[in-house]
């Protein structure tokens, strides 16, 4: 059976990448088949291949499927910068029915667990019109929600459950991630949310001094995320 969720964060750089490679590799030591799916990306890399997205490359090797790069990312955006505002100035604007395309073709590769992370949080405009939780309620996707453990996170997380729960869509689970930046009175705030969050809490990953590359599964309880 083929699950498909999607990645959020209270904010950008909160660890949304992280989690889903964590969630992949938890998969993938399950032996099930997984790929994740970055559909828009900003300030990404020129290469001899095009431009590539640090992010989406985690994602690409985190998967179970050998995947090319433009079937994980197929928006990317050198400026760094909000990608609407990348993609006007570029000229090449966000199409969602692409975005949805991309999506089933990841559907349907026969991949049992497909993981769609975000770009920023969770109101990313797309254009002047249109948002890209706008898209994730359109498709019904239940989602992930990632918390940055800093300050101002309970509001976040709290705001960002509302615009959720508002759009009619599944809170699937939750994960905490200690940043660098650090937090006084952790715990308490950790058990703010865990009375709050109506989803399970699959995980909380500590600071890593190597997180593009360290083995982070062991932080997370995939078995929670129904």
């Amino acid at each position: 059976m083929m699950t498909t969720f999607f990645i959020t964060g209270t904010d950008t750089d909160v660890g949304k990448t992280l989690v889903s490679r964590a969630l992949l590799q938890a998969a993938n030591a399950q032996g099930r088949s997984c790929v994740g799916y970055k559909p828009i990306s900003a300030g990404c890399e020129p290469t001899p291949q095009g431009l590539r997205n640090r992010d989406a490359l985690q994602l690409q090797q985190a998967a179970s499927l050998s995947l090319s790069y433009e079937w994980v990312n197929p928006f990317a955006y050198a400026p760094p910068i909000a990608p609407h505002i990348a993609a006007a100035q570029v000229g090449q604007p966000i199409v969602e029915a692409e975005l949805t395309a991309g999506l089933r073709r990841l559907e349907n590769s026969g991949a049992e667990l497909v993981l769609v992370e975000g770009a920023g949080g969770w109101h990313l405009p797309l254009n002047a019109q249109r948002l890209l939780s706008d898209w994730v309620s359109d498709l019904r996707l239940p989602v992930v929600l990632v918390v940055g453990a800093k300050l101002g996170c309970l509001n976040h997380a709290l705001l960002t459950l509302a615009a959720i729960e508002q759009a009619g869509l599944p809170l699937a689970g939750w994960v905490m991630n200690r940043l660098p930046c650090g937090m006084s009175c952790y715990e308490e705030n950790l058990a703010t949310l865990r009375q709050r969050l109506p989803a399970p809490l699959l995980g909380e990953i500590p600071i890593l001094s190597e997180p593009d590359s360290a083995n982070v599964q062991e932080y997370l309880d995939i078995s929670l995320l129904r």
